[in-house]
């Protein structure tokens, strides 16, 4: 074919005579190539070939009879420890051998059983380890131009890792300026009942130990103080800090920081909080224990006109103690706890909860103090012999404060102390005529709780009930107060044997200011004793919040006084008002020449009608006869 305009000539090609000829030839030329070509440097044995790029697993032989001492057969559970370390030196994060060794070591440190380890160098850089233990495994990975390692450790059976932390902190953290943060979680499912109450049950991430310490992996601190068991409780004392705290008003005073100064935004100088747990339960926070304390203590004691005989239940750590000592009217204290080494523990290592040094007149100690008694019984016995049904005792006291367990954490204790009627009877009879009881009442209620005697608050519940049921009780007040530093506000119950208690709780701010005033002991610093409590505190715990309400209303059958919370727009309004005209009663203060204090109805009241609804809304008191009346 002859192409006119650029006077060439094409050929026809059959594509697949082409495509034939070049599949030829590309086969021809592999030959030739394979034939003469060099032999292959790698083996085609792919087999021999995978196990010579595959660096050998390290084993490590035990004897037979020292497997057999482990405990058999596990439950489906276990406990996983996670730990990231920074600032560590590239050369050991890069050096298998070193990392393998320190792998090892750890195990053995921590009473576990390496079966077989096997570690491979990455390129660049890095390497990446695995154990095989007898009892699960062990891994790590580790990013040495960024210094960093992050390993986890997961076992079978009930033995602890949180001692292991400290063996894989000094193995591992080779550097100057490292830093270590890990995290501790029981896995699994545990079946046997008893095992859930074994020594690590408290550990769990139901458990608050699990939740404020144990869990978190971001704490700037975490730092076990004090893990004992005493005779009576698990006893775990921690200092914790947040990444993300920055520094107080005590802190900025320590260090003098100035405006301007980088250290306020950092948690460089902020003071860890330290915090107790008992069997798990938090009980105090040494940076807001002062404010659940004065919560606790002092509306009480200024609700009583003199305090001068005072008993505690429990308050181990003493700063319940060290607010009742700061009444000047306190005559003589009688504190009752339980656990002994408790106390012993508390002076050493939680000393400024009960430290008195700054209180005139009082022992630098607070358990030390010439007033002071302390007991070491079980609070429910001792009031039960002494003040149980049928015993005489002489002595009674005018305040008892309750600090143990929240109700809701249950076990034999919380049942004792906030379900047993003879029990309550005993306080009771305890008291003075005048006599007032406080005592801690847990979690304060929201207005999604269930009817407070089917949920998790029935302890609580059912220790109210008791009350109300007692002849001896003229009035029951609850409060709340927010700044305890737990997660939720903290609820306080007050019981008080004679009526009068109730005007003195709702007296005015100014008069309570005046009283922490006159009763009050001074101080060597000149500062006032309290940090948090004065008369415009006590005035927030006069009235408890909508959630109680709301609550108490759930109750079967229908307490009758809920049904007034909201008045029917259809039934009539009768009220009292200081215009004559509008007012449908009249108070007389003086008739016949004689002074009186009468109400009486201007005008015919229809039945069913609403009479004085606004002063309704408040609490008041009226006379047997003149109920029958109504």
């Amino acid at each position: 074919m002859v192409d006119q305009q650029q006077n060439t000539k094409k050929y026809a090609v059959d594509v697949r005579i082409f495509l034939a000829t070049m599949t030829t030839a590309m086969v021809l030329a592999f030959g030739v190539g394979v034939s003469l070509g060099p032999d292959p440097i790698v083996p085609m044995d792919i087999e021999a070939q995978f196990k010579a790029a595959t660096p050998e697993v390290q084993s490590v032989e035990y004897p037979a009879s020292g497997l057999s001492d482990v405990e058999s057969p596990h439950e489906p559970a276990g406990q996983h420890l996670l730990v990231d370390i920074k600032g560590i030196e590239a050369a050991f994060l890069d050096s298998e051998a070193r990392l393998a060794e320190a792998m090892v070591d750890a195990v053995k440190a921590g009473g576990l059983s390496m079966l077989s380890y096997h570690c491979h160098k990455l390129i660049p850089a890095g390497v990446s380890c695995v154990g095989v233990l007898l009892e699960s495994h062990i891994s790590f990975h580790t990013w040495p131009d960024e210094g960093v390692i992050t390993l986890d450790l997961f076992t079978c059976g009930p033995k602890s890792l949180l001692p292991v932390v400290a063996d894989v902190e000094r193995l591992f953290a080779i550097g100057e300026n490292t830093k270590t943060y890990w995290s501790h979680e029981l896995r699994g499912f545990r079946l046997n009942e008893n095992t859930t109450k074994s020594t690590n049950s408290y550990l769990a991430d139901t458990s608050d130990l699990g939740f404020w310490v144990m869990s978190p992996l971001d704490l700037e601190v975490k730092e076990q103080i004090v893990s004992v068991k005493s005779p009576i409780q698990q006893i775990d004392i921690w200092d914790v800090l947040e990444v993300d705290d920055t520094p107080g008003h005590d802190d900025a005073l320590k260090h003098n920081l100035q405006p301007g100064d980088p250290r306020w935004l950092t948690s460089e100088i902020v003071t860890p909080d330290r915090l107790l747990f008992l069997d798990g339960s938090i009980q105090s926070i040494s940076t807001s224990e002062k404010e659940y304390h004065e919560a606790l203590v002092h509306p009480t004691m200024f609700s009583h006109e003199n305090p001068r005989r005072i008993a505690i239940i429990g308050g181990g750590e003493g700063a319940v103690l060290r607010e009742v000592l700061k009444h000047n009217t306190v005559e003589s204290v009688v504190m009752i706890e339980v656990d002994e080494m408790l106390v012993d523990i508390a002076r050493k290592h939680l000393e400024g909860m009960n430290n008195c040094t700054d209180l005139i007149g009082r022992a630098d100690v607070c358990f030390d103090d010439e007033l002071v008694t302390v007991v070491y019984e079980d609070s429910h016995k001792w009031f039960m012999d002494r003040y149980g049904s049928g015993k005489e005792t002489e002595t009674k006291f005018d305040v008892v404060i309750m600090d143990a367990l929240d109700p809701e954490d249950g076990g034999t204790i919380s049942q004792d102390l906030y379900s047993n009627a003879d029990f309550v009877g005993a306080l009771l009879s305890s008291l003075t005529d005048n006599g007032i009881l406080v005592s801690n009442a847990g979690v304060a209620p929201t207005i999604h709780d269930p009817r407070a005697d089917l949920g998790v608050f029935s302890n609580r519940e059912h220790f109210i009930n008791l009350f109300e049921e007692a002849e001896e009780t003229a009035a029951i007040m609850v409060y709340e107060e927010a700044h305890c530093g737990f997660l939720e506000p903290h609820s306080f119950l007050v019981v008080c044997k004679d009526v009068k208690c109730r005007g003195r709780w709702q007296r005015d701010n100014a008069v309570f200011d005046y009283d922490v005033y006159e009763r009050t002991v001074r101080t060597i610093s000149k500062e006032r004793p309290m940090i948090h409590y004065d008369g415009t505190t006590q005035h927030s715990y006069r009235a408890p919040p909508k959630a109680w309400e709301t609550v108490y209303c759930r109750r079967e059958p229908k307490p009758f006084e809920c049904d007034y919370i909201w008045l029917d727009d259809a039934k009539e309004v009768h009220d009292y008002d200081f215009d004559e005209e509008k007012s449908s009663f009249e108070i007389e203060y003086e008739k016949d020449g004689e002074t009186v204090d009468s109400v009486s109805a201007r005008v015919d009241i229809p039945k069913g009608s609403y009479v004085l609804p606004n002063h309704l809304a408040s609490s008041f008191i009226i006379s047997d006869g003149s109920y029958d009346n109504l």
